[in-house]
């Protein structure tokens, strides 16, 4: 007998955006957190599904399916082994005789609800919600770029949370959906984190943190996980705790993920790296910052990723982290060549960035003994970064007292105390 088209699961593929391929993918991911091991689909299984070849999938594959879609596998046209196989598919005029009959009945269906009060349906909620929550994440990573650090950034950041949250609770959804969910909710508060970890809102920071990692753990999305565990990473080295900042990045270089792609792999070395540089391990930081060069020159860039990666992390960005390394190591050759690295090929969008690295570059000049350089560089950094911007105003701080401290009562004191005094004027 020839294999029956299950046409009820290609129906319901159209309607929430698979192709055969992205399907496959998803229950590989499913079939991973069921069992521990990636599932072997591919497109082609998905097209056998379709085309009736395969009418009963496998059970760990099946359960998977079913929480992909939130439906049962007889509800998405599967057939249990020993069971009699559909109807054969109508006739034509068959065929159109039906449709006249279920559009006739539906039109008077739809009027009788219309007419019944308190008969609405629940509301459904697709990837089309999920996506729109998205594009405003987007805006939240390019704002923190441009700004970086601001209570503004964390309290939006925090609100689309609880807006993610609140979809929850509004309507029937897929689990792939509610998944996807629970990820932006995961994004967005990992962003608020972020944000105050670079205000040295710390307690705050924690607080963000401890919410991030729940909705990671419900939504499964490993890049979400690695994000809010690496911010963690830095925020204890931060605040001087290299310990707990090298546990914290630990658990996100032991992600599964980090084995899959070499740019996540090369992140997590890079920041280990400036943990090691904090620690004093003048070793380390060069083995971690040499891997993590390899990981990046192995990454194919062609491979998707999530947007806040994608947004940040490059050539310059793994500079920057080898700059403040070498910084906290004294090793201020180092740290200045990595600077200057870093600032040529820093992307226009990263202006919170182009500022702290400005500021480091003046550190590792003025502590190789170039008073006058440091001075002319550091008075490049925007009034706006300078004032508003927590890390870099303490940075600043840190190098004004460390110029007078070498060059005191000289003009270039002087003229650092005069430019300071136009910021805050401009503030």
């Amino acid at each position: 007998m020839d294999a029956i088209r299950n046409t009820v699961l290609e129906a319901w593929m159209t309607e929430h955006g698979y192709s055969s391929n992205s399907l496959a993918d998803a229950v590989n991911r499913a079939v991973e957190q069921l069992t521990g091991r990636v599932g072997g689909l591919d497109g082609s299984s998905v097209r056998a599904w379709k085309a009736g070849r395969v009418a009963w999938p496998k059970s760990a594959t099946r359960t998977a399916l079913e929480d992909v879609t939130g439906l049962p596998a007889v509800a998405l046209g599967f057939v249990p082994r020993g069971r009699p196989s559909p109807t054969p598919a109508p006739s034509h005029q068959e065929e159109h005789d039906m449709k006249r009959r279920t559009l006739v009945g539906g039109i008077a269906a739809a009027a009788a609800a219309a007419a019944a009060p308190g008969t609405a349906s629940p509301r459904r909620i697709g990837m089309s919600d999920v996506n729109r929550l998205n594009k405003r994440f987007a805006e939240i990573i390019a704002s923190d770029h441009r700004h970086g650090g601001q209570p503004g950034i964390e309290e939006r950041a925090a609100a689309l949370a609880d807006e993610a949250l609140n979809l929850q609770n509004a309507g029937s959804a897929t689990q792939r959906v509610r998944s996807s969910l629970y990820a932006s909710g995961a994004a967005f508060r990992s962003s608020a984190m972020w944000a105050a970890i670079d205000g040295r809102r710390y307690d705050v920071a924690k607080a963000h943190m401890r919410e991030a990692q729940s909705l990671a753990e419900m939504s499964g999305d490993q890049a979400i996980k690695f994000r809010i565990w690496s911010h963690a990473g830095t925020m204890y080295r931060h605040m001087g705790r290299p310990a707990d900042a090298c546990a914290a990045n630990d658990v996100a270089r032991n992600l599964h993920l980090t084995r899959r792609d070499p740019l996540f792999a090369s992140l997590g070395l890079a920041r280990q790296g400036a943990i090691h540089g904090t620690a004093q391990n003048r070793t380390d930081t060069r083995r971690a910052f040499e891997q993590a060069q390899d990981a990046m020159l192995r990454a194919d860039p062609a491979d998707h990723r999530p947007v806040w990666l994608l947004a940040f992390y490059d050539q310059a960005e793994l500079d920057s982290l080898a700059l403040s390394a070498y910084l906290s190591l004294g090793d201020y050759p180092t740290a200045e060549y990595h600077a200057h690295r870093c600032l040529a090929s820093l992307r226009p969008h990263m202006v919170r960035s182009r500022a702290i690295t400005t500021t480091r570059l003046a550190h590792a000049l003025l502590a190789q003994g170039a008073a006058e350089a440091a001075t002319a560089t550091a008075m490049k950094v925007p009034a706006d970064a300078a004032t508003r911007h927590a890390r870099v105003s303490r940075m600043l701080q840190e190098f004004g007292a460390a110029l007078r401290a070498t060059a005191p009562r000289s003009t270039t004191v002087q003229t650092w105390t005069e430019h300071t005094t136009t910021w805050r004027t401009a503030a």
